[in-house]
């Protein structure tokens, strides 16, 4: 088992934690993202920045039972399809159970921005996004065997 972060757009405080928390359980923690960002670990994977060349080397690497952090729903998906794990950055596993809504979710309001319409932004981060996340974390771990 891994942690591999989608680090294109992850916050600096969910890689720390990735990093902290595989420390405590011992799993390796790769990162992908494109050239554009300099991120510390010890197993970082750089990409050029084409459109989804990032999400593509995630789920390449990712393999059953590997824990895969990503806001991007559409990888998501495309993980849980391989047996591995998912959780957001805000701390939202992502199952087989409720990809499909989320999915149509992002669909709706694609839609919605196509024919003029705006929808909001992500939240300003918090602490409790930091411990949501960390909770969610370490449950997927724990529920592999840990």
């Amino acid at each position: 088992m891994k942690i591999i972060v989608d680090a294109d757009a992850c916050p600096k405080a969910v890689l720390q934690i990735c990093i902290k928390t595989g420390n405590k359980y011992d799993l390796p923690v790769w990162t992908v993202a494109s050239f554009n960002h300099n991120i510390a670990s010890a197993h970082h994977v750089v990409v050029g920045n084409a459109s989804q060349e990032a999400d593509l080397k995630v789920l390449n690497l990712a393999q059953k039972n590997d824990i895969v952090v990503t806001q991007d729903w559409g990888l998501a998906a495309m993980i849980l399809g391989k047996q591995a794990k998912c959780i957001s950055p805000d701390g939202r596993v992502f199952r087989s159970d409720n990809i499909e809504f989320l999915l149509e979710e992002r669909e709706l309001k694609a839609k919605y921005r196509r024919g003029g319409g705006r929808t909001k932004g992500p939240k300003k981060r918090t602490p409790e996004n930091d411990r949501r996340f960390q909770t969610g974390l370490e449950r997927l771990i724990g529920g592999a065997g840990h």
